[in-house]
């Protein structure tokens, strides 16, 4: 069975972001966009918002690459972490639209409030990907790409079992087992 997260060096072309190299973007973009897309999709339900975001995204992980620390996560989990945040804060900015006739000095405490938790919320979230990252590598090799193929890939079951060559049974069987010891060690 192929590892998909092998073969594309995600800390590389992070660590080239970095150096303001803009071919590796390119190259990341290519290899992992339309899983980005895939991954907002799921999320956001409008493919037009996807897409901006994955647009978004791409322009965050350049220009944040640098704060990339491999010692915390890895760069796929990285780079995956700051769609799915900008895919979150969409939908609740979406979900707290309000139009308002007259400007209200409370409105300006009330933005201030809500940037403060978005910082805190995205916080969680980098721990919160750093603890799942920790758990996947804990998961048997091929039973972690099952879950990856599923949850990041956005492939059905029966089309990672095409892709590993393992029974469909087997398949489903390792996600759900998976998906409990993550659970487990989530909690």
């Amino acid at each position: 069975m192929t590892d998909v997260s092998s073969e594309f060096d995600h800390a590389d072309a992070l660590l080239r972001c970095a150096r303001g190299e803009h071919d590796a973007l390119h190259q990341l973009y290519v290899y992992e966009g339309a899983r980005l897309l895939g991954v907002v999709l799921r999320i956001v339900k409008d493919r037009g918002m996807a897409e901006d975001i994955v647009h978004d995204a791409c322009l965050n992980i350049w220009q944040r690459a640098s704060s990339f620390d491999p010692d915390k996560g890895s760069a796929r989990t990285w780079i995956f972490s700051v769609a799915r945040h900008l895919a979150l804060n969409a939908i609740r900015y979406r979900n707290r639209e309000v139009t308002f006739d007259s400007h209200d000095p409370e409105d300006d405490d009330q933005d201030e409030r809500f940037q403060h938790a978005s910082v805190a919320e995205d916080a969680f979230d980098w721990q919160t990907g750093q603890r799942i990252d920790e758990c996947l590598r804990q998961l048997e090799t091929e039973r972690r790409n099952c879950v990856l193929h599923a949850y990041v890939d956005g492939l059905s079951h029966a089309e990672i079992a095409a892709h590993t060559g393992t029974p469909l049974g087997t398949v489903k069987a390792w996600i759900k087992r998976s998906l409990l010891r993550l659970r487990e060690c989530m909690a």
